[in-house]
């Protein structure tokens, strides 16, 4: 079953338990979750107040839609 999944960050969230940070993935893009590869970068664009809805693999933006 495909579900839409609401992820509204466009950047990463830091986590610091350690010497060196984590990066924990909030945009939902990543290839290598729930760590950030930086495939963020790819929807720090994106407009306020639409849904953009990727394909499969979160490549690919395949629709763009209103929120709400």
């Amino acid at each position: 079953m495909a579900r839409l999944v609401h992820h509204d960050q466009n950047e990463p969230i830091e986590i610091k338990p350690q010497a060196d940070s984590v990066w924990i993935c909030a945009c939902g893009l990543s290839q290598d979750l729930p760590f950030c590869d930086g495939s963020h970068n790819r929807c720090a664009s994106e407009a306020a107040g639409e849904v953009h809805v990727y394909d499969k693999g979160r490549q690919n933006i395949v629709e763009k839609r209103r929120e709400g």
